[in-house]
């Protein structure tokens, strides 16, 4: 393959990763899609709609990724979130922090975008601070604190940490038996649980669960199949094209805010390309903006106040910090990890969980002292 067809071959991995996110922002504004409006609605109405919609997405996902490992198409130690160093403690503290967030700042990364494309000015300031944090936690002097802090208590582990890996390397039995065996099997679980109840198969549960983590594996076929070079002319090594992180990559929207900030403030600069992390940011706002337009739901809304806005920045600071140290969000870690078996990924969603809980549970008792 030349320069000139890996070139080819970006673009159209570009065109189709934006066209997935117009989609993804679209499902999501129609059904109101939200992890946190789905911890939300348990804690304070003890309604589960939401949650079995996210469930849904969950199983969709982990079925269809681990039916592509299973087929030889993709590889969980490609990805971020397979690899073999298991940092424990940062998935569970960025976890927390992300959790409790976005609870403050009225939902996670992908809400954020998807309330910019309903007008939502609160949002717009929520996704620039949580862009300038994140992109500090990645490279600045967040970072470096990170990296000498919690990111210091990890496990390497012989091969990878998903966990047909893990299985393969004490059983001797195939990756990709294990891979639709467990993933299959917990995929089908999740999805069961969530059509159980006839909320978690109204119209709108449907279309969220199914088409949001049909997308997430989508955008795994996309990056990973589609995107994969065997041999890159230029570096004579395997590449996964248009990605920031050099492997294969599906939705997630924390270092994806950083990476797009960067690249509207330094566009001349021929060395900032277009990446799939940044043109999915892009398309869930388009996608978003189409569906509230036409349903005619788009309005302007500005902040109530000091105390709203004080809140509102907070939590994206928190998002920024916890979504980098945690290695994604509720879509990042929540669908697009959990979708590889990844270790990290049950324990980052297990701490976006609790401190979604905190946070809800400590806004509950401002309201009660302030009643």
């Amino acid at each position: 393959m030349s320069e000139g067809d890996v070139a080819a071959l970006g673009r159209l991995v570009l065109w189709a990763a934006f066209g997935l996110a117009v989609l993804f922002g679209a499902i999501a504004q129609r059904t109101h899609f939200c992890t946190m409006g789905a911890v939300s609605d348990i804690v304070t109405m003890g309604d589960w709609s939401r949650m079995r919609m996210w469930v849904l997405a969950m199983g969709v996902a982990m079925l269809g990724f681990n039916t592509m490992v299973a087929l030889g198409w993709l590889d969980a130690g490609r990805t971020l979130y397979g690899g073999p160093r298991l940092i424990w403690l940062s998935a569970a503290v960025g976890g927390l922090m992300f959790g409790f967030g976005m609870v403050l700042a009225s939902g996670c990364g992908s809400k954020t975008l998807v309330r910019i494309g309903g007008g939502n000015l609160k949002s717009l300031v929520v996704f620039v601070v949580l862009g300038l944090v994140a992109f500090a936690t990645l490279r600045g002097i967040v970072a470096v604190v990170r990296v000498a802090t919690v990111d210091a208590a990890a496990l390497t582990l012989a091969n990878g940490q998903d966990l047909p890996t893990l299985v393969a390397g004490a059983t001797g039995v195939s990756r990709a038996t294990l891979a639709l065996v467990l993933g299959g099997g917990l995929g089908l679980g999740l999805i069961g649980w969530a059509l159980a109840r006839p909320e978690g198969r109204s119209a709108d549960g449907l279309l969220g669960g199914l088409g949001i983590g049909a997308l997430v594996a989508a955008l795994w076929w996309v990056s990973g199949r589609l995107g994969h070079v065997a041999e890159d002319p230029r570096t004579l090594e395997e590449a996964f094209v248009a990605t920031n992180s050099g492997r294969m990559e599906s939705f997630t929207f924390v270092a994806p805010a950083a990476f797009t900030l960067d690249w509207l403030m330094f566009f001349s600069d021929t060395s900032k390309l277009l990446t799939i992390a940044i043109v999915t940011t892009l398309g869930v706002v388009v996608g978003s903006a189409l569906v509230a337009l036409l349903t005619k739901s788009f309005r302007w809304e500005g902040f109530r106040g000091t105390r709203d806005t004080a809140q509102h920045v907070a939590g994206a600071a928190l998002m920024g910090v916890g979504g980098v140290t945690a290695m994604g969000c509720t879509i990042g870690q929540g669908l697009s990890g959990l979708s590889t078996l990844s270790l990290s990924s049950f324990v980052a969603v297990a701490g976006i969980v609790a401190g979604a809980w905190v946070a809800l549970r400590w806004q509950q008792r401002l309201i009660e002292q302030d009643a």
